[in-house]
């Protein structure tokens, strides 16, 4: 397993990264899985075989339950891997238990770090945009949480353009330690990440790891236009998640991927993990698996290379619009783009019927 730099840090980290989502499978997330700490301990032990030495988490995850049954597969190996968690979602009627406040920050970082049996994370995350919260009082108590050593980075997650690029700013300009990472949804069939979020993130030296590049299973190879979902999955048993714009375009996707696995003898779920892997801007990713079966065959997709033949023609089926200002740069300015934007703006141009 390759391992990358997060961001403009010098922490390194793996490429592929196991997310526990459906660790324990309590409080509302029986969906997602229902790993028990046997198998999960499993899980730890071929993850980091395979080189795979970094965990995510959250609190939000069967309302900590995810983080207790993590905490009991890694037990007496702390040092040898890395951990995440985040914080930020409701959890309950408090109405100062959510959000990016520094309130919610300190009550809830320490939770993590009892629940998950370690008195550090690698990484802590504010698990979604606070705007109701100042940004400089986020900034502030994520930086306090380095100094003091419960942390040793920090990022942000389900931000928008704007919103990293603010709280970067405050955080540099004030003198305190910005994120280094941003966890965003990015899938062959969900790319507005390609707007914005993923060239700020290489612009601003903030890594982009990406969460649930299978679409929260829409691309678990079990679904296309005549397969109806298994009510064993999460979009069988009523998962809410992800909203999709079109039925069509998904199935669209769902085609090429299911063209190219053949050709590979390879599952749709593997190819989407190679294809994601290899897209311009994208840092690591995080995989996750119902079973052991499931994780061994997730691991062996980083192995699978694509040609630039297969990866344009999953490309080319849902390639984003190019909204403004998107398509007039494409169309009057694209030798003045930067670097991490311009495999986007050519796609514009090529949607557009714009010649070189």
């Amino acid at each position: 397993m390759d391992s990358i730099y997060l961001g403009n840090s010098g922490l390194r980290v793996p490429k592929y990264i196991l997310g526990t989502v459906p660790f324990s499978g309590t409080n509302g997330f029986d969906a997602a899985g229902n790993i028990d700490e046997k198998t999960a301990r499993r899980m730890v032990d071929m993850s980091l075989e395979a080189g795979i030495n970094m965990f995510d988490t959250a609190n939000l995850y069967s309302k900590g339950d995810a983080e207790r049954v993590l905490g009991a597969a890694i037990k007496g190996r702390r040092d040898e891997l890395l951990l995440t968690s985040k914080t930020g979602f409701p959890l309950g009627e408090n109405p100062n238990a959510r959000g990016a406040s520094r309130s919610n920050i300190l009550t809830s970082i320490d939770q993590s770090l009892e629940r998950l049996g370690t008195d550090y994370l690698d990484l802590y995350f504010v698990h979604l945009w606070d705007g109701q919260t100042p940004v400089e009082e986020t900034v502030e108590t994520m930086t306090s949480l380095v100094k003091s050593g419960k942390i040793r980075h920090w990022g942000v997650s389900n931000y928008s353009g704007w919103a990293l690029a603010r709280t970067f700013t405050v955080a540099e300009q004030s003198g305190f330690i910005p994120p280094i990472t941003q966890q965003i949804y990015y899938t062959p069939e969900a790319r507005e990440a390609e707007y914005e979020l993923l060239p700020a993130g290489s612009e601003l030296g903030i890594g982009s790891m990406i969460w649930s590049p299978l679409g929260e299973g829409l691309l678990n190879g079990k679904i296309g236009r005549n397969k109806q979902a298994p009510s064993n999955t999460r979009q069988g048993a009523g998962w809410p998640e992800p909203w999709v714009q079109n039925q069509e375009r998904l199935y669209q996707v769902i085609d090429a991927l299911e063209e190219v696995a053949v050709n590979h003898n390879a599952s749709v779920p593997q190819i989407a993990y190679a294809w994601v892997r290899d897209r311009p801007n994208v840092g690591p990713i995080v995989i996750a698996a119902r079973n052991e079966e499931q994780l061994k065959e997730n691991i062996a997709s980083f192995e699978i290379q694509l040609t630039q033949e297969e990866h344009d023609r999953i490309e080319s089926v849902a390639r984003p619009v190019a909204i403004y200002p998107n398509w007039h740069r494409a169309m009057n300015s694209f030798d003045m783009g930067s670097t991490s934007e311009k495999t986007y703006l050519a796609g514009y141009k090529q949607s557009m019927g714009i010649d070189d």
